[in-house]
């Protein structure tokens, strides 16, 4: 379906093992490359998608002076959004508990910023979805962090683990983009591309 993209070398440009499995289930031909460390800091007047918006170009242009002719690479970046405050990823297991009890029992709002990169042009996107979660208890939330220590994730949780079984009570919008790539808005960029 996406056969225009094979003069591309697709790379992706994540750590995260999600994005790595989301991609893959688009069947195309990918690699991923090691994100080195990215100052993923953001101007203080940007609020809601413009930060992921913001630090996937960012991450983009990191690589831009490593791309070839044929280079698309794809960046991404996902952030946690509620009452005006982001939620990134957790410094600490502290951190991801009190991030955990902000968002117990309340609706906040999952966004993923993308880019896609080519020496040519460029082109980002962010996909925001709706989650609510039930009200959590302290053990929960200690099970749940000391159990799967989501630190690497946005909001200290993933919606695919347990404390999505147990917590999510609605979400409206990609449940993927709450895992961190929003891959049916990707196909669809792809397609344009």
């Amino acid at each position: 379906m996406l056969s225009h993209l094979k003069k591309y070398e697709i790379l992706l440009a994540s750590n995260s093992p999600r994005r790595r499995e989301l991609l893959a289930g688009l069947d195309i031909d990918y690699r991923v490359t090691a994100l080195p460390e990215v100052d993923e800091s953001y101007p203080d007047t940007l609020s809601g998608e413009e930060i992921p918006l913001y630090i996937s170009q960012e991450k983009a242009a990191v690589y831009r002076r490593f791309m070839k002719d044929n280079t698309l690479l794809i960046t991404a970046d996902t952030i946690v959004w509620l009452d005006g405050k982001v939620y990134g990823k957790p410094r600490d297991i502290a951190d991801a508990k009190a991030m955990l009890q902000a968002l117990s029992g309340k609706t906040h709002t999952v966004i993923t910023g993308v880019t896609l990169t080519s020496l040519q042009k460029q082109i980002s996107f962010a996909v925001s979805t709706e989650v609510t979660f039930a009200a959590l208890g302290d053990d929960e939330i200690d099970y749940y962090v000391e159990t799967y220590r989501p630190l690497d994730k946005a909001g200290a949780y993933g919606v695919q683990e347990w404390i999505g079984y147990i917590g999510v009570t609605g979400l409206k919008g990609s449940y993927y983009n709450v895992m961190g790539l929003p891959i049916q808005r990707l196909y669809i960029e792809l397609k344009k591309f």
